[in-house]
């Protein structure tokens, strides 16, 4: 059975219904075609707050109709359809909802005076219907304003209905009595549409007070733009005086002073509940003076914000975190030219890691950074992928190159390079290396804003070399040429390295031309000079072996670039923060320009993914202080790209190979790339120092005093050495083979001639003393002699010889020919039947007969990268000793003679040194 005051519900929301649709095309379709002109941007804010006013009301106008649906399928079906089934109690929630959106669009249009405007756009119109509104209205004059009348229209029906409601339901909960099941959601109703009655007054009272604040505003304010901000990106700032407190916005910050402390004190209560409410997502009500105090918004928030003012951010549309006012934390800006950054904010700026999106003329082809940024701007290691296919990856200052990097161009370009050196302020200055893939040449050298300039080296394809100096892109003064077949040429050039104006040239005959060069059109390169061919044959160390760039590009100051970031950061502690920024990331980075869309996003290995954080890689090296422990600690080191240690060598790997690897592969670079990998040894030693400075610090310690210049060498040629020289001995070796092909060319002519000897007449062609012959060892079969048994004496030695090739390290090929020395003497103490000692006239045959038949490739190119890399204190010991007997041995099977004369019978050991 249905109550009295479900009928007069019922009633109600018919009327309502019906005084919703009236005033909808009374009033506000009428209200909304008066579109205002495009330069009044107040106008403009007004017609969208209208239009949103008009969706609330149609939005109220529906939950209205659904509550009258369900009014009158109770009463038309009662004993079925219970109390609960009605709207207002079931989806008090949702009818509240809409009830408040509806106030807060109209009280908006109070506040910028919407009715006002657009009654007067349409004066003649809103005068025509006075009488329609008063006919609509209750107790209004008929004197009011047009714009006051309208705003009544929208405003009473509304006020009259919720008083009703609370007057209906009041009276429904005392009907049903205390313990009907219903009993608690007719409650609920009753306490949230009086609490909706306080709401709709206050906002009111609020929207006079806004109203009244603008008009006394409107004055002192510049410009004439109109900005609305959301309630969610507004933070509260209160003042220090007691009568002023700030508000900060995206774009603005505005200061309120009110007459007294008590006038602050309610506008920051109402601004923060606002605030808070918003943020929140729901509106409750507080009443001033109730006791309720809201909770300080927090600082951090997440919201979506378009700017409007003037600059760099102009129609920019930003989304992610912000801090007061800022966008602060992780974020997405977007520009309407389609230019996209993904990544870090700081105080409204980028600053940390992100994603640049540039779109450029071309359909689909963007210019993409994956940078790190600082204030605003690119700073530190990024990968700038261009639309062009070009790939520069290095470090950046103030949005410009500056520092280390890589330029390349994409793998189809007409004209392919690639360029691996220092840069200024965007240009190529200081120490770099350019390769001209389409002529096939190589400049190792120095740069000055993006030009060739100072001296330099040219090296082509071709074989041929040329060093001098550059200015301004051109050749200037005189220089040196060094062709393949080892001619030498001392002169000035044309740009294309033609010789022009005076020079000499020294042929691999000795014979020299000297006097004037040139070349015209069709007649190829004249002279006019002397051809002196009585000239000794040159020296080869002047001509073949003659090494560029040494001197002139000073090895500690070659490649600041590369180490200048990780001093930096271990200057500054090791911190976190700076890690990628210094050192670089890892990235999976495509060539091939992809869609706008994949490159907001970068697949980066972060360090802590398989080596730890800082913190541990610290720890770590503090644990690892003992020299076992210290060397197994550092090959783990250097062998993940993601350990600094790691990241520093594989970019000095990507230097030598850009150097010395392809049409680098230059035997006149030879000393020039031995000293750089010296240099890299020690700057990877200092580099480990300074993370050890650090973690000590960290601990409150300090490291010993610095080393002294022999405990340093030991530890670059003894420790670090041996760990890095493989990542160099590929480039580097080929380097040696090409400087040594003469010699070796001999050297394996000998060892041919040499193994045509069974083992007992090359014993005795080495005049080796017969008690000493092993022929012990030799199994001879009833159909064999003596002196036809080969590659059997000194089986052990000759096997030990053969390791040398296996390994890379210096200071292990060192041990190889100690450990070959031992089975020589142990040899020879077996056939002796007693201990041993070999003179040096006894040792260099065996030696010569071990090497002979140990038969190791390229041993002058293996001897003189030992001598080089040796570490400096083995210098004058039995390691020196050795290599020296090895480097005669290599000496005299060289000999082309040896397999027609017989060596001297006596061997002065004078000859070893």
């Amino acid at each position: 059975m249905c109550n009295p005051e479900e009928a007069a519900l019922l009633r109600l929301e018919e009327v309502f219904s019906a005084t919703l649709a009236h005033v909808n095309s009374l009033v506000l379709q009428p209200l909304l075609p008066a579109a205002p002109d495009p330069s009044d941007p107040w106008g403009r804010e007004c017609l969208r707050l209208l239009q949103q006013l008009h969706k609330s009301s149609q939005q109220l106008w529906e939950v209205t109709e659904e509550s009258l649906h369900s009014l009158q399928e109770r009463l038309r079906y009662p004993d079925s359809t219970g109390l609960e089934s009605l709207l207002l109690l079931r989806g008090a929630d949702r009818v509240l909802q809409a009830h408040i959106e509806y106030i807060e669009s109209y009280t908006s249009c109070m506040v910028v005076q919407a009715f006002q405007k657009a009654a007067k756009r349409r004066s003649e119109y809103w005068r025509g219907q006075r009488k329609a509104l008063r006919q609509l209205l209750s107790g209004v004059s008929s004197e009011g304003s047009v714009g006051a009348s309208l705003g009544q229209a929208l405003h009473q029906p509304l006020a009259h209905h919720v008083q009703q409601y609370v007057l209906l339901l009041l009276s429904l909960g005392d009907t049903i009595g205390e313990h009907h099941p219903t009993r608690e959601l007719v409650v609920n109703a009753v306490t949230l549409f009086g609490n909706l009655q306080s709401f709709m007054k206050q906002e009111l009272d609020q929207a006079v007070a806004t109203q009244a604040l603008w008009h006394t505003l409107r004055g002192r304010l510049r410009g004439h733009n109109v900005h609305t901000f959301d309630l969610k990106l507004v933070w509260v700032d209160p003042g220090q005086d007691g009568c002023t407190f700030h508000l900060l916005t995206p774009e603005e910050e505005f200061s309120f002073c009110a007459k007294d402390s008590q006038g602050q004190a309610v506008w920051q209560w109402k601004v923060t509940w606002a605030v808070h409410q918003a943020l929140h997502g729901k509106k409750d009500f507080p009443v001033l003076g109730a006791g309720l105090e809201p909770s300080q918004p927090p600082d951090c928030r997440c919201a979506e914000y378009t700017f409007q003012a003037e600059g760099r951010l102009c129609q920019a549309t930003y989304e992610g975190e912000w801090c007061r006012g800022r966008p602060h934390g992780k974020g997405t800006l977007k520009w309407p030219d389609g230019r996209n950054h993904v990544g870090n904010f700081c105080q409204g700026l980028e600053h940390g890691f992100g994603i640049r999106l540039l779109p450029q003329a071309s359909e689909d082809k963007f210019d993409c950074y994956k940078c790190h940024w600082r204030e605003g701007s690119m700073c530190g290691y990024g990968i700038c992928e261009y639309s062009t296919d070009e790939v520069y990856k290095g470090y950046f200052q103030e949005g410009l190159r500056h520092g280390f990097g890589v330029l390349e161009s994409g793998p189809q370009a007409p004209q392919p390079f690639r360029y691996t050196g220092h840069w200024e302020r965007g240009q190529r200055s200081g120490y770099g290396i350019e390769e001209d893939g389409d002529r096939g040449e190589r400049y190792i050298g120095m740069w000055q804003a993006g030009q060739r300039h100072g001296p330099g080296v040219m090296v082509t394809q071709a074989g041929v070399c040329y060093q001098g100096t550059f200015q301004a892109d051109k050749t200037v003064g005189p220089g040196i040429l060094l062709s393949e077949d080892d001619s030498l040429y001392e002169g000035t050039f044309t740009r294309d390295l033609t010789l022009m104006g005076k020079g000499k040239v020294t042929f691999p005959n000795g014979f020299t031309l000297e006097g004037s060069f040139g070349s015209g059109a069709g007649r190829g390169l004249h002279t006019q000079g002397v051809l002196d061919t009585a000239a000794l044959p040159p020296d080869p160390s002047s001509t073949c072996k003659r090494q560029l760039g040494v001197g002139a590009f000073p090895v500690e100051s070659r490649w600041q670039g590369v180490y200048s970031p990780f001093r930096d950061f271990v200057c500054a502690g090791c911190p976190r923060d700076l890690q990628e920024a210094l050192l670089g990331f890892d990235v999976q980075s495509s060539r091939e320009l992809r869609r706008s869309q994949d490159y907001l996003s970068c697949e980066r290995t972060h360090p802590e993914d398989s080596v730890g954080s800082m913190e541990d890689i610290l720890e770590e090296l503090l644990q690892h202080r003992e020299p076992k422990a210290l060397q197994l600690y550092l090959r783990k080191a250097l062998s993940n790209s993601l350990h600094p240690l790691g990241k520093l060598l594989r970019t000095l790997m990507l230097t030598f190979q850009a150097t010395y690897a392809g049409v680098g592969a230059n035997k006149h670079l030879q000393e020039l790339a031995q000293e750089e990998v010296k240099q890299h040894a020690q700057e990877l030693w200092a580099a480990y120092r300074g993370l050890l400075r650090v973690a000590l610090e960290r601990k409150g310690q300090a490291l010993e005093e610095d080393e002294d210049t022999e405990t340093r060498d030991l530890q670059v040629h003894g420790l670090v050495l041996p760990l890095m020289l493989p990542s160099f001995y590929s480039e580097l070796f080929t380097l040696y083979l090409l400087l040594h092909e003469r010699e070796d060319s001999f050297y394996s002519q000998g060892i041919a001639n040499l193994s045509l000897f069974p083992d007992t007449q090359l014993l005795e062609f080495l005049d080796v003393q017969k008690h000493l012959w092993p022929l012990k060892d030799l199994t001879l079969t009833s159909n064999q002699r003596y002196s036809l048994v080969r590659d059997k004496c000194f089986l052990s030695a000759t096997e030990c010889l053969q390791k040398i090739m296996t390994t890379v390290d210096p200071r292990e090929k060192l041990e190889v020919l100690e450990r070959t020395y031992g089975e020589i003497e142990g040899t020879v103490s077996r056939v002796l039947g007693r201990e041993y000692k070999l003179p040096m006239d006894d040792l260099l045959p065996l030696l010569i007969y071990v090497v002979s038949r140990a038969r190791i490739q390229h041993l002058g190119a293996e001897i003189h990268l030992i001598r080089d890399m040796m570490d400096p204190n083995h210098t004058g010991g039995l390691y020196d000793f050795l290599l020296t007997a090895l480097e005669s041995c290599y000496e005299h099977i060289q000999k082309e003679d040896m397999r027609l004369h017989r060596l001297p019978g006596h061997w002065h050991s004078r000859e070893l040194w």
